[in-house]
C-alpha cells in the first residue's frame, strides 16, 4: 500500500522498543497487507498473491477510503516479484458532499538479492514507480501532481522464536517535496489458523510538517485455501487533526493461487 496515506513513511524507531518486549516468547511476524511494512518475502515462481481491501483513513472533519484497494502481486522464479496497485477512492470534505475518483497506479518489481538460511537473514529491494491515469483524479484532489519513484529495502530477521520486519527508503517526488520511509512490525502465532500482529509507522516529506506517526494492531487468518481474511485497525500517536488521523484501517481478503495448502504457501 504506497498511496495518500502513506507514500512518505517514516518510523521512529526508539518508539517501539517497548512493544516489541509485549512479545517475548513464541512470536513471529510478517509484512505485507493488511500492513504497511513491506518484508522480504515474495509469492513463488509463477504463484500469485491478491489483495483486496476496504481501507479507511478517518479524520476529524474528512475522510478518506479505498473502497477497493487492489494489490495483485506475480513471482517470478524464488527472489522476483512484481506488483500493481491502485485503488478507487472516497474523498468527503465537510461540508461538501462525498467525492468518488481513481487514484494513482503503481508499479514495482521486489528483488529478494540476499538471503541466509542458517543466520535467518534476508534482504530485498523494492523499487515502485507511481504514475497517475489518464483521467481528471489531480484536478478533482485525488493524485499528487506528479509521479514518485520509491526506493526502499526490507529486511527479516528470524530468531529462535521471534521474527522482525523493518523496512526503510527515500521516494522521489516530481512536482512536489521528496519524502523517506520505514516501518517495524512484529506479531505473534497464537494458533495454526491465527496471527496477531504490532505495527508503528509514520510518514512525511522533506520541507513539510506533515509527517503522521500511526500505531496499528492487525490480524491474519487462513480460512480455507487460497483464502486468508486480513483485519487492521489503528490511530495516529498524537492527537487527531486535519492531518492526523484517529482511525486507519484495513478489512480485506488475501487470495493466492493456484490454490495450495497453507503449510506450502507464501503468507505475506
Amino acid at each position: 500500500m504506497r498511496n495518500f496515506s502513506i507514500k512518505f513513511r517514516q518510523l521512529r524507531f526508539l518508539v517501539v522498543l517497548p512493544l516489541f518486549a509485549l512479545f517475548a516468547g513464541a512470536a513471529f511476524g510478517q509484512g505485507g497487507p493488511p500492513y504497511y511494512t513491506t518484508d522480504p518475502d515474495t509469492p513463488g515462481n509463477h504463484n500469485w498473491e491478491i489483495n483486496i481491501a476496504y481501507m479507511p483513513f478517518l479524520y476529524p472533519a474528512n475522510s478518506l477510503a479505498h473502497i477497493p484497494d487492489v494489490d495483485i502481486n506475480y513471482g517470478i522464479g524464488k527472489r522476483i516479484q512484481l506488483t500493481y496497485e491502485s485503488a478507487w477512492l472516497r474523498l468527503f470534505n465537510s461540508p461538501s458532499p462525498a467525492k468518488y475518483g481513481m487514484e494513482q497506479s503503481q508499479v514495482g518489481v521486489k528483488w529478494r538479492f540476499y538471503e541466509n538460511e542458517k543466520s535467518g537473514l534476508e534482504i530485498s529491494v523494492f523499487p515502485q514507480f507511481s504514475f497517475n491515469n489518464p483521467n481528471n483524479s489531480v484536478a478533482r484532489g485525488f493524485a499528487p501532481p506528479g509521479a514518485s519513484l520509491l526506493m526502499p529495502m526490507e529486511f527479516s530477521k528470524k530468531f529462535k522464536h521471534v521474527q522482525l520486519n523493518w523496512e526503510g527508503g527515500y521516494n522521489f517526488v516530481h512536482l512536489g517535496p521528496d519524502g523517506w520511509i520505514a516501518g517495524l512490525l512484529a506479531g505473534h502465532d497464537v494458533s495454526k489458523n491465527w496471527e496477531i500482529d504490532a505495527e508503528f509507522f509514520s510518514v512525511g516529506s522533506f520541507g513539510k510538517s506533515l509527517n503522521q506517526e500511526t500505531v496499528d494492531f492487525g490480524a491474519r487468518y487462513k480460512i480455507h485455501p487460497p483464502f486468508i481474511l486480513l483485519l487492521m485497525v489503528g490511530r495516529s500517536i498524537v492527537p487527531s487533526s486535519d492531518h492526523q488521523p484517529f482511525f486507519v484501517g484495513y478489512f480485506g481478503m488475501q487470495i493466492l493461487l493456484p490454490p495450495a495448502p497453507f503449510e506450502d504457501s507464501v503468507i505475506r
